[in-house]
């Protein structure tokens, strides 16, 4: 048989009663109030959990603020007492005979001071955060030992790619602590000298005597000769003839140093009195005088310029002369006269003259003809 009688003989199917259609969940009263129970167990049994958990994260998150604050406070505090006492103790050193030192002083000990003081609670912020948050992971039971072994793996990885970044950052902490310059000292660097304009954790700024701006990376930096540190000296050589009389030289001397070591403004400007040290060397014909004194950095130059200015009024005035060069020039003598070696004009330098004629030997031509 074909498919559609057999179709047609089976008839139309019966279809579903709504009795016989499938059962669909419909959630009552008691389902509900089952589940609010099943979620006010779970809150009941873990409340007190996550209360310790929040609890602990606030405690730890205070300690840490009130911690730092602390820290950061009592590095201020310390710094402006070491700032007083080197005051203090830079006054008495000085004993009030130069304002001006003491200022520039003052001033470089407060850039320092500043300097250090910002790199320590830079450091003591980043340990007490640091450690706080750690903590705080660690309360929620998270596993640290991964994120440690790679902040160390990272750490050696940035260290070894970023070497030179690390040597200058480290070399920068140590020149700052050891105060080894400032801010508007005068440096040689080595690679570069001038004037320190800026001095940074990896790069120092310097401005050269001809206005270029220099940046040194810190840790390029081998050797530093600071020219404004501590105090300069200010020497000059005087040299005059060796026929001088040496004590009328030393009293001239002796006149000028006094007498500018009582005027403004090198009375601030010179840290010792000017001394006459004596005799530098003995030449046959000249002989060197020095003279020299401690001055504030940086103004040894001016103090010479000056000096030299007042000596050389001074040995006008005594009639004291200064020669030039390690060796004096002989005295000028009177030129000779370029003709005083030649001889005067002679007759026999006419070959017509008489006198040539009478010393000519007779020839045979010339003799007389007898009778």
């Amino acid at each position: 048989m074909s498919l559609p009688a057999v179709l047609l003989a089976a008839g139309p199917s019966p279809s579903p009663s709504p009795s016989e259609s499938p059962n669909v969940t419909v959630p009552t009263l008691q389902d509900a109030q089952q589940s609010a129970n099943q979620a006010a167990s779970w809150v009941e049994q873990n409340w007190s959990t996550w209360l310790a958990i929040g609890l602990r994260v606030v405690l730890i998150l205070v300690i840490a603020g009130v911690l730092r604050v602390v820290v950061r406070r009592a590095i201020t505090k310390l710094i402006d007492r070491m700032n007083r006492t080197a005051q203090q103790t830079g006054g008495t050193a000085l004993g009030g005979t130069s304002l001006g030192g003491l200022l520039v002083n003052a001033e470089r000990r407060r850039q320092r001071s500043a300097a250090i003081g910002s790199v320590l609670r830079s450091v003591a912020s980043f340990l007490i955060l640091g450690t706080a948050a750690l903590m705080v992971l660690a309360t929620f039971q998270i596993n640290l030992a991964p994120l440690l072994a790679s902040a160390g793996v990272a750490g050696v990885a940035v260290g070894f790619g970023a070497r030179n970044l690390v040597t200058d950052f480290l070399s920068g902490v140590f020149m700052i602590l050891e105060d080894q310059y400032g801010v508007g000292d005068t440096i040689d660097a080595g690679v570069a000298s001038g004037e320190v304009i800026e001095v940074g954790l990896r790069v120092t700024k310097l401005r050269g005597d001809n206005g270029e701006i220099w940046y040194v990376r810190n840790g390029e930096v081998k050797r530093i000769g600071n020219l404004s540190q501590g105090w300069a000296t200010a020497g000059v050589d005087v040299t005059v003839r060796a026929s001088e009389d040496l004590d009328k030289l030393k009293a001239t001397l002796t006149e000028v140093a006094e007498k500018m070591s009582k005027e403004e403004p090198w009375n601030e400007l010179l840290w010792s009195p000017i001394e006459v040290l004596g005799l530098d060397s003995v030449l046959i014909d000249s002989m060197v005088v020095r003279v020299s004194a401690k001055t504030m950095p940086g103004k040894s130059v001016t103090v010479e310029r000056e000096l030299r200015w007042r000596i050389k009024r001074a040995f006008d005035e005594a009639d004291i002369r200064i020669v030039g060069g390690a060796t004096a020039p002989a005295e000028e003598e009177t030129a000779p006269d370029p003709m005083a070696s030649v001889a005067a004009p002679s007759v026999y330098s006419n070959a017509a003259s008489p006198q040539v004629e009478a010393a000519t030997p007779v020839t045979p031509s010339q003799r007389p003809t007898g009778k």
